[in-house]
């Protein structure tokens, strides 16, 4: 057998056992370079240069810590509050609650696991409570809904495709606003429709008079989402100060403005925020040198000469992606299909003439509907545990609502404008 080709299998292998696939993937790269009798040492050089050479890594971990900070103090309970006075006087108003707060919260986390474990498990329990919906619908909502979050900005799967793109992240994260919105909508119009055929309740209607005081209460939190992408297109900060800047708000509103946040409350978030930032740079390490494994056996340049053979039009090469990316992301978590499988499909994607920030959200939606698509989407797991619910039933109550996002990735994918309306207005040439 190859190198490559044993490379391929201690990873898989060393997944298998439970081993973190970014160490497996530092072993199996190790194994390489050791068989291919070159330098294993490039293995800390690659590991070295990617990591402290990239500037816009430092965002993921301020994304995570400004999200972590929002769930330790109040903001989050106003923002529900916010959202209920907003849509939960409608049949199955706590229900489009559940989306409502998921377009408002992508404004703060960035990860559709994070949202499903962290406000999604609050929806959760309001929504069953009392015997209001059924606990599968529940959750096959609070998995939907969580795919919004890292389509709008900021995202942090945007922020690694950055990476590997070198597209601009600021014209990215204007891209991703229509497409999250659509799935937004597409989302509430199903719940609005099995509502009324399913008879749910509607919520006690919060009194006009009320709302001011609620909204008042809920706009500094409401502004965060302000700061961050104003920073950004006015040019005063680039992602990775805006996102320290997001995180140091969160902070202050919290300490000084709802008097929340304790310091036990803020170690905690801190302690999390370190955890998830160093699972995620482990997957990123490994990453970065495996695609060095990659690079030099030629198989991005392979691949795009394989579909150039087939003399794909850039149509067709994005649909060839869709259904690729689809299946991988109910197979692989997303971050390493960014990290893996994107920079391999790049290069065609350019020799193709396909605009790169287009290509990227697109990667991003897919990989997110991965995460709930049948069999294997992790969220669909992580919410049977949160809810307590089979599988069967779980499968059932998503499907109409990744039927509708479905359609909405049919429609970014054959209607770039949708995706780039936004960045051209702000002065995206592309």
């Amino acid at each position: 057998m190859s190198p490559f080709s044993l490379c391929i299998l201690a990873i898989v292998a060393l997944s298998l056992l439970g081993l973190p696939i970014g160490h497996a993937m530092i072993g199996g790269s190790i194994l390489y370079l050791f068989l291919a009798g070159l330098d294993m040492g490039t293995v800390a050089e690659q590991l070295l240069n990617g990591m402290y050479t990239s500037y816009i890594l430092l965002a993921v971990p301020l994304f995570i810590l400004s999200a972590e900070i929002m769930n330790s103090g109040s903001m989050t309970e106003r923002l529900l509050a916010f959202c209920n006075a907003l849509v939960g006087r409608f049949r199955g108003g706590l229900a489009q609650v559940n989306v409502v707060q998921s377009i408002i919260f992508a404004g703060m986390s960035g990860s559709a696991i994070a949202d499903a474990a962290g406000t999604g498990k609050m929806m959760q329990k309001m929504m069953t409570a009392g015997g209001r919906y059924p606990p599968s619908f529940a959750a096959a909502l609070t998995a939907a809904s969580a795919v919004i979050g890292p389509i709008i900005p900021p995202s942090i799967p945007v922020v690694i495709y950055s990476l590997v793109s070198d597209a601009s992240i600021g014209y990215l994260f204007l891209a991703g606003i229509v497409p999250g919105l659509l799935m937004g909508l597409a989302q509430m119009g199903i719940i609005a429709t099995v509502a009324r055929r399913r008879n749910f309740p509607v919520e006690e209607p919060v009194p006009l008079r009320k709302i001011p005081g609620i909204t008042l209460r809920a706009f500094p939190a409401l502004m965060m989402p302000v700061v961050l992408l104003g920073g950004i297109y006015s040019g005063v900060t680039t992602p990775t100060e805006a996102a320290a800047i997001a995180a140091a708000y969160a902070f202050l509103i919290s300490a000084l403005l709802y008097r929340t946040a304790s310091w036990a409350g803020t170690y905690r978030s801190l302690l999390a925020s370190a955890r998830t930032t160093a699972s995620i740079g482990m997957l990123i390490a490994g990453a970065l040198v495996f695609n060095y494994v990659v690079t030099v056996e030629n198989i991005p340049r392979a691949v795009s000469a394989t579909l150039e053979a087939y003399d794909l039009s850039p149509t067709t090469f994005l649909l060839v992606v869709n259904v690729l990316l689809l299946v991988l992301g109910c197979l692989l978590e997303g971050t390493t299909i960014l990290l893996i499988v994107v920079p391999v499909l790049i290069p065609t994607a350019q020799l193709l003439g396909v605009d790169l920030v287009h290509f990227g959200i697109l990667c991003v939606v897919n990989i997110m509907l991965g995460l709930i698509t049948p069999p294997y989407g992790l969220l669909l797991f992580i919410m049977t545990n949160i809810a307590q619910v089979s599988l069967r039933e779980l499968v059932r109550e998503v499907t109409p609502f990744l039927i509708s996002m479905l359609v909405v990735l049919a429609l970014i994918t054959f209607v770039p404008d949708l995706v780039l309306f936004l960045p051209r207005l702000f002065g995206y040439q592309g």
